[in-house]
């Protein structure tokens, strides 16, 4: 921490820090700003066009939420890493194919946190292990069914809708 840092909180997950900032007009700022060390989530495509989608309980959100396999970056692992053991512990399969499909920054003004995403192929099985905590349930949709439902508004979680959607033109448009 900078010297024009103050930690207000720290817990398992998020620190809260309250910082003085030099803007790039000169203004000088007090911002409140929540870290998170990032996370990695997963489009899972199997041979039949469909995408793993987990109708996921979030407290926070008020309730049940469609979301693609993801988790947090433990103790500093690569996103990748992060997103093989999410999508087996979640959904159940591993993959032989993965392509990055870039980064969402879920609430630049607030939260540092970065989510690195991927389309994953070429799925085989693998052993199941949800954390602690976590209440979902495993869903395969057709990708195009899923990329209806999030610009129709029925998928509202940012990097799900983001996900799908770049999944889906890497797919079609670059033929990748």
């Amino acid at each position: 921490m900078s010297a024009g840092t103050r930690r207000v909180y720290a817990g398992r997950v998020v620190t809260l820090d309250v910082e003085v900032v030099s803007l790039p007009d000169g203004e000088e700022v007090e911002l409140e700003i929540v870290r998170h060390p990032g996370g990695a989530a997963v489009v899972a495509l199997d041979a039949e066009g469909r995408v793993c989608l987990l109708r996921h309980y979030r407290h926070a959100a008020g309730g049940w939420l469609w979301e693609l396999p993801a988790g947090k970056l433990d103790g500093g692992e690569a996103p990748l890493l992060t997103a093989r053991r999410e999508l087996a512990e979640e959904a159940g399969v591993s993959a032989g194919l993965w392509t990055g499909l870039g980064t969402v920054i879920s609430s630049p003004g607030v939260f540092t946190e970065i989510v690195h995403l991927y389309l994953a192929r070429g799925l085989s099985p693998a052993v199941a292990a949800p954390e602690p905590g976590e209440l979902f349930e495993v869903t395969w949709t057709p990708l195009g069914d899923a990329c209806r439902r999030a610009l129709e508004g029925d998928i509202t979680d940012s990097k799900t809708v983001i996900g799908l959607l770049r999944a889906e033109y890497r797919l079609r448009v670059l033929q990748d």
